[in-house]
């Protein structure tokens, strides 16, 4: 059976060779005139129904979106209010006058202060669904260079005890830009995007 299979293959290629070479140039000529248009044609055909159903699936995309922007827009600009009171509340001088210090340890004041850093950004992790990519990396950096400023300050040779790492937080940040109010002002350009 697989002789037959070969021989007739075979065959049939040989036989395919044999025409080509016994056609004359105005037959190949005639094949190419019919070939050439309906190649052109099934081309043409297939971008002009790609471009069709792209356009509809943006149409659909773009419906789809207007139909629930009613619905969305509130849950967005509440996630955009809740993130601002998050930066708000981890503003270092802010949040020096409301943590109070258990002990003289600085190191202490220390772990508790990041404690409540992480644990207010724990509470909004799920507004990240509602604002985009750059911008929640905005406040996860806002926040990890918070953390970073108090433990720097916390290896200050000043700073002695609780207080007076209270102190240097509060008179640190009086003189520059809070990692948080960078994450305001990105904040508020977002939101203005919205409207």
């Amino acid at each position: 059976i697989l002789y037959f299979i070969l021989a007739s293959k075979t065959k049939s290629i040989f036989l395919l060779f044999k025409i080509y070479y016994k056609m004359d140039s105005t037959k190949i000529v005639e094949i190419i005139a019919y070939t050439l248009p309906s190649l052109i044609t099934g081309a043409v055909a297939y971008f002009l129904f790609n471009s069709y159903f792209k356009d509809q699936q943006n149409a659909r995309r773009w419906l789809l979106q207007k139909e629930n922007q009613p619905a969305i827009l509130p849950l967005r600009l509440q996630a955009y209010e809740r993130l601002t009171l998050l930066m708000e509340r981890i503003n270092p001088s802010q949040m020096m006058v409301r943590i109070s210090p258990l002990s003289d340890d600085k190191t202490d004041y220390q772990n508790l202060v990041i404690a409540q850093i992480d644990q207010e950004f724990e509470h909004n992790l799920s507004q990240q669904i509602y604002v985009s990519e750059e911008c929640w990396s905005v406040l996860l950096t806002a926040k990890n260079a918070t953390i970073q400023m108090i433990r720097l300050a916390t290896q200050n040779e000043k700073v002695i005890d609780a207080d007076s790492l209270r102190a240097f937080i509060v008179s640190d940040f009086l003189e520059k830009p809070t990692p948080s109010s960078a994450a305001l002002s990105f904040i508020k350009n977002e939101v203005g995007q919205i409207w």
